[in-house]
């Protein structure tokens, strides 16, 4: 493995947005998974992070993963077409007053067929029902080309940028 400087983006918004976005057909439908096992976050995570050098969840044990998904302020939920897990993010509310988006993004067959925007908007909604001080996410260089301008489109603002080590595999 090889460790290279990336370019990240923070981002974050401190009020619902007005805008609504539509489902873009039938058959969509987001469900949020409760205490998933590790073996189905595994194969979300790799499934939709391989192209992108999602790495951190990976090192993570069985247990520490487990951990972090069974705890009560972090919830998975997962974007689905015609029945089939097209994309996943998980909402972190551990941080008292925040909701940060995590690990947001779409299998790869999903991608460029408009669902990203219709499942930020629902995770966005979703974030702001819990009333936090401001919802935030990042990004980096690495990430699809079309994730900093829909996150932006989306109403949030980049509030920070920094060059930070990444683990490529």
């Amino acid at each position: 493995m090889k460790t290279v400087p990336v370019k990240t983006y923070y981002l974050e918004m401190h009020g619902r947005p007005e805008r609504s976005i539509a489902a873009p057909r039938e058959g969509v439908e987001v469900v949020r998974v409760r205490q998933p096992s590790v073996a189905f976050y595994r194969f979300l995570y790799d499934s939709v992070g391989r192209d992108w050098n999602w790495v951190d969840r990976k090192r993570l044990s069985d247990d520490q993963l487990q951990a972090i998904l069974h705890d009560e302020q972090v919830e998975l939920n997962v974007l689905h077409v015609g029945g089939k897990p097209a994309g996943f993010c998980e909402i972190d509310r551990r941080v008292e007053g925040q909701v940060k988006l995590e690990y947001f993004g779409l299998m790869p067959e999903f991608i460029g067929k408009g669902l990203g925007a219709y499942f930020l908007d629902r995770m966005v909604q979703h974030a702001w029902d819990y009333a936090p001080n401001r919802v935030w996410l990042h990004t980096c260089e690495l990430d699809h080309e079309a994730a900093l301008p829909l996150y932006r489109r989306a109403g949030f603002q980049v509030y920070d940028e920094r060059v930070v080590s990444h683990t490529l595999l």
